[in-house]
């Protein structure tokens, strides 16, 4: 009888110590993939907590904005020879001098830009025709204004193509393709503000809106004198009619909505969130846009839009004068209370952009493998075009060894009967 009980006891005993050694082989001491308390990481989990699952959002974001394929997909097919026009608007600081002159002298095109040296502008025309392709600073001038912004371009840029042709010619229907680049908030305030203190003013900006540039009620001047040379940061941030605040928000924004710089038209809550809708939309529209912090991907997005290459590989170039302003925390906490809008605007441009490189990237590697799966269907076709031309082959072999034969026992019966 303590034999059969001491066998019942040996069975569970053995079965614990048989678990144990199993869980120690599974789950090492000191691992990480074993843990059970929330649910992550269980034993046999087809993801196990120490290995990092592959993201399915571009450099590792979590979503917050729901972007469609179509916001996604961004593909154009410029005719240069026919009625398109590429128009960059150009936000001060965000590194579109560089890109600008990219545009003129670094795109492989069967017409290149005439540049000549000591001129300013370039004439980038059609292959066919002295017509632009491009409006920009570098070839058809600030014909817009200094740094015309959306409102100013959509309203102008049409006028503008239509006068520079020939007067006896009937108004043509272009398509205009709207480009620009953006930059990281802080970094461009900086960069604007050590800009101005060395004596740029920007007086002659335009501002058009509605027909009518500002008052000076509506955009009070920030300093009294030529310009505002030595301005210190403190000073600069001190002005409220500054329009390095949320510059690229209202570059971007259709300004007719918020009642143009008359700021008494609405709540300031309603007005920056009409601006942010505003520019978010014109952005996500756009043909393209690019983003300073990434040369390489704007380059990349860019030739994948138009499907026009570039000759030399775009630099980033990360030492520029904001990068040697050190700022405090108070006064970069500043800084971004200061361009609210443009952290959030330029938030949402940054997910949006790198989904579309990831995009691209996914339809490139689509169409290698389709590409690759054609090549293999007509390699079978072949293959298979061959087998049957050899069979076909050895049939008619086998059919004239026939004729042969039969022709053979033809010519017997016919001695036969002879004989």
């Amino acid at each position: 009888m303590d034999d059969k009980s001491n066998k019942l006891l040996l069975v569970p005993v053995l079965t614990v110590l048989f678990v144990m050694i199993g869980y120690q082989y599974i789950c090492p001491a000191g691992s990480t993939s074993c843990r059970f308390g929330n649910g992550e990481g269980l034993p046999f989990s087809k993801y196990p907590a120490d290995v990092k699952r592959e993201s399915p959002n571009p450099d590792g974001l979590r979503s917050k904005f729901n972007f469609t394929r179509d916001d996604l997909e961004r593909h154009v097919e410029f005719d240069i020879k026919g009625e398109d026009v590429i128009v960059f608007l150009h936000i001060q600081k965000t590194g579109g001098t560089t890109f600008g002159r990219h545009l003129v002298r670094n795109i492989h095109l069967e017409r290149p830009c005439d540049c000549r040296s000591g001129q300013k502008k370039c004439t980038c025309h059609r292959p066919s025709r002295a017509e632009s392709w491009l409006f920009s600073r570098f070839s058809t001038g600030w014909s817009c204004g200094l740094h015309a912004d959306w409102t100013e371009l959509t309203s102008c840029v049409p006028a503008v193509m239509n006068k520079k042709q020939k007067k006896d010619a009937p108004p043509q229907r272009r398509n205009f393709y709207y480009i620009t680049l953006l930059r990281d908030p802080v970094s461009r305030y900086l960069s604007e503000w050590k800009h101005v203190q060395r004596g740029a003013t920007w007086k002659t900006a335009l501002h058009m809106c509605d027909g009518r540039p500002p008052t000076p009620d509506e955009l009070p001047a920030c300093y009294s004198s030529e310009d505002w040379t030595g301005v210190s940061l403190q000073e600069f941030m001190a002005c409220p009619s500054n329009l390095a605040n949320n510059r690229q928000t209202r570059m971007l924004a259709d300004l007719s909505l918020v009642g143009c710089y008359n700021l008494s038209s609405m709540s300031e809550e309603r007005r920056a969130d009409l601006l942010l809708s505003s520019a978010k939309r014109n952005l996500r529209r756009m043909a393209f846009f690019g983003l300073t912090e990434f040369q390489r991907k704007t380059q990349f997005l860019f030739e994948r839009t138009f499907g026009l290459h570039f000759i030399s590989a775009f630099t980033q170039i990360n030492g520029t004068r904001a990068a040697g302003v050190t700022v405090g925390t108070s006064t970069r906490r500043r800084i971004e209370e200061l361009n609210a809008l443009d952290v959030q605007l330029y938030e949402y441009a940054r997910e949006l952009f790198l989904r579309r490189v990831q995009y691209c990237h996914q339809m490139e590697r689509q169409e290698v493998r389709d590409r690759r799966r054609e090549q293999r269907r007509k390699m079978k076709a072949r293959q298979q075009e061959g087998e049957e031309r050899e069979d076909a082959e050895e049939e008619i072999g086998i059919m004239r060894e026939a004729e042969d034969v039969t022709g053979v026992t033809e010519d017997y019966s016919s001695q036969v009967v002879r004989w």
